[in-house]
């Protein structure tokens, strides 16, 4: 098993898109949240966005919402996040995590800081 590796990463203008890739031979067992999170210089990781990889609900921190979509490759287990309007703001280590997911009225993804990280994530750098 190969573990997630982040990829896509790099120096983009305000307004800008990127696309992150978080790939792995198979996931971890037990997992079905992929969840994308960032740290910027001085501030605590943060979730940005999350995907259960079984029934494909996606879940978005405020901040990203309209901006950036995940999405999943079944045939090549990647899961993407593709940032579009990038703001100065944005500017973090981006990193992919993976955990069981939450239950209560059905599974789902939270974006809280409790997912295991695997790679070294890829640096996201938007000037204004």
């Amino acid at each position: 098993q190969v573990l997630p590796v982040e990829s896509g990463g790099g120096s983009v203008q305000g307004g800008g898109s990127l696309t992150l890739s978080c790939a792995t031979s198979r996931f971890p067992s037990n997992t079905k949240c992929i969840g994308w999170f960032r740290q910027a210089p001085g501030k605590e990781r943060e979730g940005v966005a999350a995907l259960h990889i079984s029934n494909g609900h996606t879940f978005y921190a405020d901040s990203v919402k309209g901006r950036f979509t995940i999405s999943q490759d079944f045939a090549n287990n990647t899961v993407y996040l593709q940032m579009n309007s990038l703001k100065p703001e944005d500017t973090a280590m981006y990193s992919c995590g993976t955990r069981p997911p939450a239950s209560g009225v059905g599974e789902w993804c939270p974006l809280r800081n409790t997912y295991i990280f695997w790679g070294q994530g890829t640096q996201v750098t938007v000037s204004s």
